[in-house]
């Protein structure tokens, strides 16, 4: 029960982002720089494993890494929030197709028949939010959801410390990546860098300790599905904090995807008794 709430409170945590960078007056390139500056600096501080010279493999994760959270804040500044979250969460599809070959976990028939009813609550989502006229920001997120599935899997892999260790060198690339193209843009203001070390602490740092936490014990497709819970919140807050109003269809996708969620968590709770009996 623990690692999933591990992974439900990271997704609480990540939700945050869309309506968070909505109201940074940044460019993509400098908030992409700015909260992965912020975020490298908590984990490698926070984390000896973090401050060791990194492996092959977790090299190979940092690169996911590093790819999904760049790749998420340039599509939400060139597509709306709710394109860019619920593009990118198709990625415990690719997580369900590729893991039994890269992992060697084949999802169990509670995962598989999770899956379509999280596909339809993103579905309902997309009958309202899916918007057109962003199409370089909407494939921009599809390049995030891909790349997030590797990250999920390699996350997964590594485990343990090394798991953190991937996400502290994975920040570090990311602000390497974005510095060059973040050089034009506005001078920061004080909000600008409340936000950045809010995104950076919060909704980067804190949030995957904890996603990599919860991965050492939940599989990956389950891991993936959970974390689902991120675009219903960050619709909310879109809502409250960006001026983004969700339909009706928008609703019902939020409903379908919170009682899987609750659906997912109660059940692994229940086989995970029964397991132990």
């Amino acid at each position: 029960m623990l690692p999933r709430l591990h992974l439900l409170a990271a997704a609480v945590l990540w939700s945050t982002a869309g309506a968070a960078i909505k109201n940074c007056s940044l460019t993509g390139w400098q908030v992409s720089l700015g909260r992965s500056f912020f975020a490298a600096l908590v984990l490698f501080f926070a984390f000896s494993a973090a401050r060791k010279k990194p492996t092959r493999p977790v090299l190979f994760v940092a690169l996911a890494y590093a790819a999904t959270v760049t790749l998420f804040v340039l599509a939400n500044k060139l597509t709306t929030a709710a394109n860019a979250i619920f593009i990118q969460d198709a990625a415990p599809l690719y997580v369900a197709l590729l893991s039994p070959w890269l992992l060697k976990e084949r999802a169990s028939r509670a995962e598989l028949l999770a899956v379509p009813i999280y596909v339809l609550g993103i579905g309902l989502f997309f009958g309202d939010k899916l918007e057109a006229g962003h199409t370089e920001g909407n494939l921009v997120a599809l390049a995030s959801g891909i790349a997030f599935a590797f990250c999920i899997m390699g996350l997964r892999r590594v485990r343990d410390d090394r798991a953190v260790a991937a996400t502290a060198w994975g920040n570090l690339i990311a602000v390497v990546v974005s510095a060059p193209f973040a050089i034009d843009g506005p001078i920061p203001t004080t909000a600008d860098i409340g936000i950045l070390a809010f995104l950076g602490v919060f909704q980067l740092a804190l949030a995957y300790a904890l996603f990599a936490k919860g991965l050492r014990d939940v599989p990956a497709v389950e891991a993936s599905l959970l974390v689902l819970l991120e675009p219903v919140l960050s619709a909310v807050w879109a809502y409250l904090f960006a001026d983004e109003t969700p339909g009706p269809f928008a609703l019902a996708g939020g409903a379908v995807i919170l009682g899987a969620t609750i659906w997912r968590t109660v059940a692994a709770r229940s086989e995970t008794r029964v397991a132990t009996v």
